[in-house]
């Protein structure tokens, strides 16, 4: 096995080197929540718009361990809302390569459950029938502005140096006048009426959120909101309000995802208040990036897990040991771990979380290859 000169610059430093070194620059948070009294339900949910690449490995591993750690479910969710950019056989892909790397799903495609189906193309009328449950207690409105106006509203603020929002001019209709004018089949677009955005409690890096008051943005020229879609003039689900109707539906307990989606949370924490459903907890771990400090990319072939496995020849043991490792710090005297070690070792909820990017020291992969090599 020979990784690809020059795709990651560093030498190798040990997860726990460098949670604890100074000048690793990476500040640490030991959280002190013990794991979860009750089985935990986690889900990973990839979008068939590429292919499963070394940090969604790792994702898809923090949710397959917490759950088995404590004795309850990992489902597969496929979030395949964007139709136009989906991939033929990528979700095929996404199937192998999990299973390749032994985290099999309990709940999901292939194998099914109780809260199927789990292919959120599948799930349309489910997502609408929320939307106007929304509408119905007043945390959703139609929105009938056409997309000129909108543009123009978008380059007027931008060519301003103001910050983006809508207006509501449809946020004030009558429940009658919305009604009459969805039914004439006039098109329209499905907005949640924020009127805060809360704080949450991650279980990574604490008490956090944008803390916008109200959510309302003055300035001198007029007032906006932020406003989301839910539902899009297609009819077709926008992925904040896919995802949190699926995982209330799916009994999920805890998310655990990167940080890219940390900015989204507080909107979806803002759905699961309206919809006065208990959110999951979240945790949020760090990206892994590359020399460049830029963010894995599930479009980059040399990160793929294929280029590891089929190129490389790298074992399925090797590559879970590695993605595990990468982010957090663990007591056991080895760092060569099997997928079971792993799974009796860890402590999701009290281990040390490196809370910033995670560089992708790949050179370790050769002395974990020999390692593993080794056991067999």
């Amino acid at each position: 096995m020979r990784p690809q000169p020059g795709l990651f610059a560093r030498s190798w430093t040990c997860i726990q080197c460098r949670a604890c070194s100074s000048s690793a620059g990476a500040q640490v948070r030991n959280s002190k929540n013990k794991l979860p009294d009750a089985p935990a339900r986690t889900r990973f949910a990839p979008s068939p718009t590429g292919y499963l690449h070394l940090g969604s490995l790792r994702t898809a591993l923090f949710n397959y361990l917490l759950a088995k750690r404590t004795g309850g479910q990992f489902l597969l969710r496929i979030e395949d809302t964007d139709q136009k950019r989906t991939i033929p056989g990528a979700e095929q892909r996404l199937y192998d390569d999990l299973q390749w790397a032994g985290l099999n799903w309990d709940e999901g495609p292939v194998v099914g459950g109780p809260y199927g189906p789990y292919r959120q193309s599948e799930r349309t009328d489910l997502y609408r029938s929320h939307a106007n449950d929304l509408i119905s207690n007043g945390h959703a409105y139609r929105c009938f502005c056409s997309a000129e106006r909108l543009d123009t509203m978008a380059q007027h603020r931008s060519q301003a140096g103001l910050t983006p929002g809508y207006d509501r001019k449809c946020g004030d209709l009558s429940a009658e006048e919305s009604e009459y004018r969805a039914a004439n089949g006039e098109t329209h677009i499905i907005r949640l009426k924020v009127e805060g955005y809360p704080m949450f409690n991650d279980l990574v890096y604490g008490k956090t959120g944008q803390n916008k008051p109200n959510n309302k943005k003055l300035d001198f020229i007029d007032r906006v909101y932020d406003d989301p879609i839910l539902i899009k003039s297609d009819g077709h689900p926008t992925y904040h309000l896919a995802n949190v109707v699926d995982d209330h539906c799916m009994k999920i307990t805890h998310v655990i995802r990167g940080t890219e989606w940390m900015p989204s949370t507080p909107m979806h924490m803002a759905l699961y208040n309206a919809f006065k459903w208990t959110p999951p907890q979240f945790g949020h771990v760090p990206l892994l990036v590359d020399q460049k400090g830029q963010k894995l990319s599930k479009r980059n072939a040399d990160i793929d897990l294929s280029s590891f496995k089929d190129k490389q020849g790298v074992f399925a043991s090797t590559l879970v040991n590695f993605a595990a490792l990468l982010g957090w710090s663990h007591s056991q005297k080895s760092d060569v771990l099997s997928l079971q070690e792993l799974e009796q070792i860890v402590r999701f909820l009290a281990i040390k979380i490196l809370q910033s990017g995670t560089n992708n020291h790949i050179v370790q992969l050769e002395d974990y290859q020999r390692q593993h090599c080794c056991r067999l």
